[in-house]
């Protein structure tokens, strides 16, 4: 959620943070603020409201220069998003400045014991107690990064922490507990970030931080520690993207730029996976086919579009392995009690690697002996690490909100471990799995045809911007689509659309059948499993014959929706479990235009943020 920069060095440190905070905008904020160390002091400035408020602020109260700071974008949860509750927070004297991601759980308790100790505080926040207990903590040290390990020990909850303190200039410390966090190094410069997007325009070098460690960052090293104060190993790993790839690159939006570059993530997350004997290979598997085939019950973990691609991965799993698969919202999941054992494989699907809800039931799972294997886009990020094996996406940097090439390329990386998994159980044979590795590398082009295609959705979606309920219905992998598609529309056109299973249709659904309502219908295949498709071909005259305007999406050379399609959109013809690929990308260009035709922030719709990090 909130995003965090700090940065030590040569350069000015308020144009390295500014421009960090702008490129971490797209995790969604509600006020921001900066703090400068110059001239012996230590100098703040924070507005509610967007960047732009605050570089009004910086223009009307220039603030002196230096080569230490540290930045925030805040997204409020103790306390509104005000001036007073923006980051950073300061001690009394003013001599500490902390900025903070996360939620600390004890700071109730906290902040009346500093109310004893006579500490005045000003905001409605948690992390304003870090501040004071800091301040506390280095006067009886004089050592920021001690008194940040002492303070992180009597602190319960998730969180990050950055701090600096007027009377070490050339320092910036940071923490961390179950929030992400990295570190970036240059030349005689270093970089603190909760992205490396923050620092990319810098260097590419970046070291992970590991759970419970303390990070003490100076122009001419970095040196992490566990909060007992033990030398921690740290594994240094390279950026395999650079700044122009967090760039809109000519596109109006970067959800726009980002659907456009799904064919080639697909293709990309593809590349590599058959070795040279003609087997299917994954990333880092530190789980024995031994193992694997002991396996007798898949779950999945995921939340919101993540969620989704888990519940297409089901099908493909239990098609070709034959093992039972479960999928769960990763925020439930370990609050029901979920029967795991050592025979269980956990897949926990996450674009950030950071979602707390899915690291939270990760670990569940692994207390409960069972294997966990993550689905990630971000190298090094805290699920992977946590994780017995890892399929990374190579989705490259996602920096719209609402996800698209992620989940396309969450879908492929599910195919793939539904395939391994059934090359090493042996339910798939050796040229069967040889043969699907090539549906999927002709899906990339099939991606590209219906880009090509789109301009009538596009004046579709302008002609909907007054509607106020859009249905989805599908059937099969259709169905999980059509919940996808739904989404999209909640997140961006803020309107009231639902993802139904078209059997549902007459248990309920069908009430809300009236007048021209826009109702889009994701069409199985007529090859293959020709029932289904029947049986939504009645579904679309029902709903039809009731007033509903009804928007097709169907294979190319299906001719039985024609005459009951207001509008058909046309896809490549694919195979069942792969269709999802492609019907997929009609409804995120939809739900864009529809966006932008109502004016709403396409990119950073209100009330989200890209990754959620507090549970």
């Amino acid at each position: 959620m909130c995003g965090i920069v700090g940065y030590v060095g040569t350069q000015s440190a308020l144009d390295v943070v500014m421009a960090g905070l702008k490129r971490l905008e797209y995790r969604g904020y509600d006020s921001a603020g900066i703090a400068m160390l110059a001239d012996g002091g230590l100098a703040t400035a924070k507005k509610a409201g967007k960047l732009v408020n605050l570089e009004k602020e910086l223009v009307d109260r220039p603030l002196p220069t230096g080569t230490t700071g540290i930045g925030h974008t805040r997204w409020a949860t103790h306390g509104g998003p005000t001036d007073a509750n923006a980051h950073p927070h300061l001690d009394n004297a003013g001599r500490v400045a902390v900025v903070h991601n996360g939620i600390i759980e004890n700071f109730a308790v906290l902040r009346a014991e500093l109310a004893e100790r006579g500490h005045e505080l000003t905001s409605e926040t948690d992390t304003e107690v870090v501040a004071h207990l800091l301040a506390e903590e280095y006067s009886s040290c004089a050592d920021l990064a001690e008194a940040m390990r002492r303070v992180c020990r009597r602190l319960e909850g998730a969180f990050t922490l950055v701090a600096v303190h007027a009377e070490e200039p050339d320092v910036v410390v940071g923490a961390r507990r179950n929030s992400p966090l990295v570190v970036g190094v240059g030349e005689g410069e270093a970089f603190l970030a909760s992205d490396v997007a923050a620092f990319i325009s810098h260097t590419r070098s970046a070291i992970e931080l590991g759970q419970d460690q303390v990070v003490e960052l100076r122009r001419d090293g970095v040196t992490v520690t566990g909060f007992d104060g033990q030398p921690a190993e740290v594994r240094s790993y390279h950026v395999d993207w650079d700044a122009s790839a967090a760039e809109k690159d000519g596109y109006d939006y970067f959800m726009l730029k980002e659907i456009a570059e799904q064919p080639k993530a697909v293709a990309d997350t593809l590349l590599g996976r058959i070795d040279p004997s003609g087997s299917l290979t994954l990333d880092e598997v530190r789980i024995s086919t031994s193992e694997l085939r002991e396996v007798d019950k898949v779950v999945i973990v995921a939340c919101g579009t993540a969620f989704h691609a888990g519940l297409i991965a089901k099908y493909a799993i239990e098609h070709w392995t034959r093992i039972p698969c479960e999928v769960e919202l990763a925020s439930e999941f370990r609050y029901r009690d979920p029967i795991l054992d050592g025979r269980s494989l956990v897949i926990a699907i996450s674009q950030s690697g950071e979602t707390m809800d899915t690291l939270m039931a990760l670990r569940h799972a692994r207390e409960q002996g069972s294997k966990v294997l993550a689905i990630c886009n971000t190298n090094g990020s805290t699920i992977p690490r946590e994780s017995d094996a890892v399929l990374y996406t190579h989705a490259g940097p996602e920096v719209a909100v609402a996800s698209t090439k992620a989940f396309l390329t969450q879908l492929v990386a599910c195919y793939l471990v539904a395939l391994y998994l059934g090359q090493v159980r042996g339910t798939k044979w050796g040229d069967e799995v040889r043969a699907v590795i090539r549906d999927l590398s002709r899906i990339s082009a099939a991606v590209d045809q219906v880009l090509g295609t789109m301009e009538p959705v596009r004046a579709l979606a302008r002609s909907l911007a007054p509607k106020n309920t859009v249905l989805f219905l599908g059937r099969h992998v259709g169905y999980p689509v059509a919940l996808e598609g739904a989404l999209k529309l909640k997140e961006l056109a803020y309107m009231h659309a639902e993802g139904f299973a078209a059997g549902e249709l007459k248990h309920g659904p069908i009430a809300l059948i009236e007048e021209d309502v826009p109702v889009v219908v994701v069409v199985p295949s007529p090859r293959g499993r020709s029932v289904l498709h029947d049986k939504i071909v009645s579904n679309i005259q029902e709903i039809r014959a009731r007033g509903a305007r009804t928007i097709v999406i169907a294979e190319e050379g299906d001719e039985a929706v024609v005459p009951y399609a207001d509008h058909l959109i046309r896809i490549p013809a694919t195979p069942t479990l792969l269709q999802p690929l492609v019907a997929t990308v009609p409804l995120q260009v939809f739900a864009c235009e529809l966006a932008a035709a109502r004016g709403n922030e396409v990119d950073q719709p209100r009330n989200l943020a890209k990754s959620v990090t507090v549970e």
